[in-house]
């Protein structure tokens, strides 16, 4: 039930990145007095380890206006999954890397029933705590 009621949450809170991207960029364009971009790639080290996850992440980082998914590096037993994320409109790396924070821990609220405490380790520790109640 939590799963559904994070799920209806999650598509919610894309909708409304999707508008508000879309209104940044049209703001940007027409306002006189601004700069366009500041664009940047931040590396973002994963909490999502699965693959739905990990494609899941990337999905909703690329459908949202500004933001754009340039590489993934794909995580090992020791290592996390990486994604490299190119950032057209965020004020600094931190701002950049809080916001994806963010969506990851909304997405992995929907897919795993609630959002992780901590970064995963490994795939089996993900499989670990899907089991549990």
């Amino acid at each position: 039930m939590m799963r559904l009621i994070h799920g209806i949450s999650y598509l919610f809170y894309i909708g409304w990145a999707i508008m508000t991207g879309s209104l940044t960029i049209v703001a940007r364009q027409f306002l006189p007095g601004r700069q366009y971009a500041q664009p940047m790639i931040v590396e973002v080290p994963l909490r999502c380890v699965t693959d739905l996850e990990v494609t899941l992440f990337a999905s909703s980082i690329t459908i949202t206006p500004g933001t754009l998914v340039t590489a993934i590096a794909a995580g090992t037993s020791t290592q996390p999954p990486v994604l490299f994320v190119h950032a057209l409109f965020e004020e600094s790396e931190e701002a950049a890397l809080e916001g994806l924070y963010d969506m990851e821990s909304r997405l992995l609220a929907m897919t795993r029933g609630r959002a992780p405490s901590g970064p995963a380790a490994s795939s089996a520790e993900v499989e670990q705590e899907e089991g549990s109640p």
